[in-house]
């Protein structure tokens, strides 16, 4: 992605560049295939704080990987003493009696704040997203990938089970049964098959990845930011397994903002007068 210009916030696995209305957060180890480490989730997590607490102009971000993977997974080193359950702990007030859950937990939130930021995520994946790194490109609200590339949730093949959010958001992408399928048999399946089975929005060569992510960046950073905020949260509310009418109320609410807002008075002003809208986000 070309930012006309940028700011940088670089950790030691991790950086984050941001310019206007769009940015970047690029997964920083590519000599490990990006695999995630308790330092890299520490990270994360810091970084959305970051961007959640003061998220300025910005309307989209794009994840993605440096190198030839968005990320191989779990660094094995996590499980043979390059750091454990009790090294995510932190000050604040602990979540749950048992310190492992509260850990998992806390980890958890390294990828939740992706899907919970008032601006729009995209998950650009090339090579592989196996593991938690297909876990954190489902936290994104779209997926691009790359043909050639490899993805899947392999937790079984350690004797544990998906716990940053894939049992929770796989389902909702492709179904209770696929979504077992996949996790049971900790099956690989490829690009296409992903964007057959609903986990992928798009399929592009690996050439064209960050050209097709950028333009689909570059459409969604022109559109409402409240509304866009507002979809996001309806669309939520919608796969939170809360009835219909209650969704119905959450849509309504998200509306009342944007009818009240400075946008939508925009938004008209362009449509009459043949312009592109300038959004505030106010």
């Amino acid at each position: 992605m070309t930012l006309p210009s940028y700011e940088t916030i670089r950790f030691e696995t991790v950086r984050s560049e941001t310019g206007g209305s769009r940015g970047r957060l690029v997964l920083d180890r590519p000599e490990k295939l990006n695999a995630f480490s308790i330092q890299m989730w520490h990270e994360l997590s810091d970084l959305g704080r970051r961007l959640l607490a003061d998220p300025g102009d910005l309307r989209v971000v794009v994840v993605i990987g440096a190198g030839r993977a968005f990320s191989s997974g779990i660094d094995t080193t996590v499980f043979s003493g390059g750091g454990g359950a009790a090294d995510l702990l932190d000050d604040t007030e602990p979540r749950h009696d048992d310190p492992t859950v509260d850990a998992v937990l806390r980890t958890q939130d390294a990828y939740t704040w992706l899907e919970e930021a008032p601006f729009a995520t995209i998950a650009a994946v090339r090579g592989y997203a196996l593991g938690a790194g297909l876990q954190m490109a489902l936290a994104c609200d779209v997926r691009v990938m790359a043909r050639g590339a490899q993805v899947g949730l392999l937790e079984f093949k350690y004797g544990i089970i998906p716990d940053l959010g894939g049992t929770q958001r796989l389902p909702r992408l492709v179904g209770a049964g696929k979504a077992k399928e996949l996790i049971f048999t900790a099956t690989r399946i490829d690009a296409e098959e992903a964007e057959r089975i609903g986990l992928a929005e798009r399929v592009c060569a690996d050439e064209e990845l960050e050209s097709v992510v950028d333009e689909l960046a570059g459409v969604i950073a022109t559109q409402p930011p409240l509304a866009v905020r507002a979809a996001k949260q309806a669309v939520a509310a919608s796969m939170s397994g809360m009835s219909v009418r209650d969704g119905l109320v959450v849509e309504a609410e998200g509306q009342s903002v944007c009818l009240r807002s400075d946008d939508m008075k925009e938004a008209i002003a362009a449509f009459v007068e043949q312009r592109p809208p300038v959004y505030r986000g106010r």
